[in-house]
């Protein structure tokens, strides 16, 4: 599904469903060097279960024309900007790493369509280690093997092949080799510039979900508490229900692949609720 913004087309997969805004709606975003695609599982299924879905490209990503932007609220700006030009009044919107950061950011603006936050594979702040921002910066094929291995709890034979003929490990290396060249520095340096998170999550007025995995190298779990604990507070204070918080064994950094069941599980008990109420 192409969506214009300013005259410039933008690509969200809707999960193999004509998009019906009128449905409880489901927005997935993508991380770092990433596109719709890392979604594919948790958004095919969701889109054939009763919800109508938009995985999206951000700008210069995927399918997406545009410049990649190079910092996280301009993202949440975009964002919220594609969902009113899709007609979303209300949506729950899925973020993975980077885009746990735009979703955090669109979701606690006054006003904002986003009723609901699902934050994966998540951490504030969200430092890029030197070694990998030089990688990015001057030898890309090094930085893309960086983060491989330190995105999956192990390459061994499950996630590496789950499969004859299938390998989590490949799929996700030539995922981030169809990217634009300088991509994945852009992403990164907003990645590492973001300031906003804690004073978002004071901000939030929504119900949020927190999925982590357990041997996530990128952004271990342990660097998610202090979001989340901001995140209890500011449900106390608007009587939202405390944030949902699970934490998937046997995981790395690359949830969606490496444990797709186990997440769509965690998303189908938060999203449940506004399925029941549609």
């Amino acid at each position: 599904m192409q969506i214009e913004i300013e005259g410039i087309p933008y690509y969200a997969y809707t999960g193999g469903r004509p998009f019906d805004a009128t449905r409880p709606v489901i927005v997935f975003v993508h991380g770092a060097e990433h596109d719709h695609s890392v979604w594919i599982l948790q958004s095919r299924y969701l889109a054939h279960h009763g919800f109508s879905v938009l995985a999206v490209d951000l700008p210069g990503h995927g399918r997406s024309s545009g410049t990649p932007l190079t910092d996280v609220s301009a993202m949440a700006d975009w964002l919220i900007a594609l969902l009113h030009a899709a007609g979303v009044a209300q949506a729950t919107v899925v973020g993975h790493s980077m885009g746990s950061m735009i979703a955090l950011d669109a979701a606690a603006r006054p006003d904002s369509p986003v009723q609901g936050l699902a934050l994966v594979g998540t951490a504030f702040p969200m430092k890029v280690s030197d070694a990998l921002l030089a990688a990015a910066r001057d030898d890309e094929a090094r930085a893309f093997d960086m983060i491989n291995y330190w995105s999956h709890s192990t390459i061994n034979a499950r996630p590496g092949c789950p499969g004859p003929g299938f390998s989590i490990f490949m799929q996700n290396r030539r995922l981030m080799e169809r990217q634009r060249p300088g991509v994945l520095l852009t992403d990164f340096n907003a990645c590492n510039a973001y300031a906003g998170g804690l004073e978002r999550a004071d901000a939030l007025a929504c119900p949020v979900l927190f999925v982590l995995g357990r041997h996530d190298l990128m952004t271990a779990p342990k660097q998610a508490r202090t979001l989340i604990e901001r995140c209890r507070t500011a449900a106390e204070r608007h009587g939202q229900p405390a944030p949902v918080v699970v934490e998937i064994p046997d995981c790395g950094h690359a949830i969606m692949a490496e444990q797709p069941e186990a997440l769509l599980s965690a998303l189908l008990g938060f999203f449940r609720p506004a399925r029941q109420a549609a």
